[in-house]
């Protein structure tokens, strides 16, 4: 059988670190072919390499049985390669059909993208209005749009970048019935994820890296979840201690907030009522696009339209205060978006640092850079940040590490309340396993940690209640001894009911 592609010694380097180094590769037609490893293990710059989005300097690809240069991405998709990058690249100004119309063949109408839209999303179950500015999106929305982008593509070879990052576990399933199907009619896929069940469960075959090589090659299907991350970082995750909190007072004290949505597409919070306690880790679950964004932007102070009094820090109102006036109550905030919102992607990591953080300005207002370049370099440290150093430009690192740097930012800053959404997007196991840990220190601490993820296992291991918004409303208080996936599921089409026997207010 001719294989669909063949990589062979492929080498790509950037100042300072080699990404790749004489990668082989192989992916059989109709083949479900995972790449697995930690972050900065060069996943990602092989993908762009395959796509055409990065040159390498050594190194043939071979698609079809034929010697192929993939110069652009344009000369990618004639190949009948099709991507799905972690990092979206989409345009927020315009509409969804907008940014679908633009990769495909222009001989097809704007209204004829609209209706190709429609029947996919309407199939695979992926919910996506055409006419939706993109800007008006959450993560897991901008995900739908991309993976219906590539779809309607008809790709012979499909690469996925961190597909179900921010997907629904019900979301996950009907994507996994789409990529099968894809692959029985022929298609194969390139799959990069962190979630070892998934790769387990979807891919027939497995490429394994760690430092930009290839360390290995398995059948997923054959591995455990343990085998398979010894395999990527060279250790099994260390097993997260959970111990039962004793709650103090409440940090965060949300009133009854009601919250016209901005635009016509933003979503209205309505009768949003919700606490945080100081010494717990509360987390809301639900589909990305039924106000957790909105609910984000006014706890962070991004929205100030809510009554002073809808949202209450420390006992203080807090509803019409900016973030920087939040943060002196000691509330910092981890949003979704990692670039342009959580990082400017063209500074440097050290002065990303002066986003949400102050320690290195003097009284007068001078900048200690020595301050500020040791407090970059400690939290890449105790991050285990992969960087060139506390001048390495954000946009430079992987995602999963710009994340752990992210969150390493706010969690060192020792918060009062610390609000984080999706905290473990795109990193990997040990990543994972070590922020949850660091999110439970802080717990342990004191802090009052508010967590909105779209990864049930996630809340289920560290959280110790939580809420499930729908439609812009929100459940009441579910003790975590009760959340079952079931319950959870059922709550998420807002069919919440009466509260369990013992749920906290």
């Amino acid at each position: 059988m001719t294989a669909r592609l063949q990589l062979a010694g492929i080498t790509k380097a950037y100042p300072g670190v080699v990404a790749n180094s004489n990668i082989s590769l192989t992916v059989q037609p109709r083949e479900i072919h995972a790449v697995l490893g930690e972050n900065g293990a060069g996943k990602s710059t092989l993908m762009k390499i395959i796509y055409g989005a990065v040159k390498p300097d050594a190194g043939s690809i071979t698609v079809d049985g034929k010697a192929v240069q993939v110069r652009n991405p344009h000369e990618a998709r004639a190949l009948g390669i099709s991507m799905v990058f972690q990092h979206f690249s989409l345009f927020d100004t315009l509409t969804v059909a907008e940014n679908v119309w633009l990769g495909l063949d222009k001989k097809l109408s704007l209204a004829d993208v609209s209706q190709r839209i429609r029947e996919t999303t309407e199939a695979y179950g992926l919910q996506l209005d055409p006419a939706r500015p993109v800007h008006t999106l959450g993560v897991g929305e901008r995900q739908r749009v991309e993976i219906v982008r590539a779809l309607l593509t008809n790709p012979r070879l499909l690469i996925l970048d961190e597909p179900t990052s921010v997907l629904t576990p019900q979301a996950v399933e009907n994507l996994f019935v789409t990529l099968r199907k894809l692959a029985e009619q022929g298609c194969s896929i390139l799959y990069i994820s962190h979630k070892l069940h998934e790769i387990r469960a979807l891919c027939t075959a497995c490429t394994v890296l760690r430092g930009g090589q290839v360390t290995g090659v398995c059948d997923p299907r054959q591995e455990s979840n343990a085998s398979l991350s010894r395999l990527m970082i060279g250790a099994e995750p260390p097993a997260l201690e959970h111990r039962e909190s004793k709650a103090g007072d409440i940090v965060l004290d949300v009133r009854q907030m009601d919250l016209p949505g901005d635009g016509q597409f933003g979503v209205s919070l309505q009768q949003i009522a919700l606490n945080v306690r100081a010494g717990e880790v509360v987390g809301i679950a639900g589909v990305s696009g039924n106000g957790q964004k909105e609910l984000l932007y006014a706890l962070s102070g991004e929205d100030t339209r809510a009554a002073a009094d809808a949202v209450v820090v420390r006992g203080k109102p807090a509803g019409k205060l900016s973030p920087r006036k939040r943060r002196e109550l000691g509330l910092h905030f981890v949003p979704e978006e990692r670039l342009g919102r959580g990082a400017v992607p063209s500074l440097s990591l050290a002065r990303n640092l002066m986003l949400t953080r102050k320690e290195a300005i003097g009284k007068s207002g001078w900048l200690h850079r020595s301050v500020l370049q040791a407090q970059a370099a400690r939290i890449i440290a105790a991050f285990k940040v992969k960087a060139g150093g506390p001048q390495a430009m954000a946009k430079s690192l992987s995602g999963g590490n710009l994340q752990k740097f992210i969150m390493g930012r706010e969690i060192d800053a020792k918060p009062t309340l610390l609000i984080v959404s999706q905290p473990t997007w795109g990193v990997d196991v040990g990543a994972a396993s070590q922020i949850r840990g660091e999110l439970l220190k802080l717990r342990d601490a004191g802090c009052a940690v508010l967590v909105v993820s779209e990864e049930l296992e996630e809340l289920f291991e560290i959280c110790d209640r939580l809420y499930v918004m729908a439609k812009g409303q929100i459940s009441p208080s579910l003790p975590r001894a009760e959340a079952t996936t079931e319950l959870v599921g059922q709550w998420m089409s807002g069919l919440w009911g009466q509260a369990p026997q013992g749920a906290a207010a």
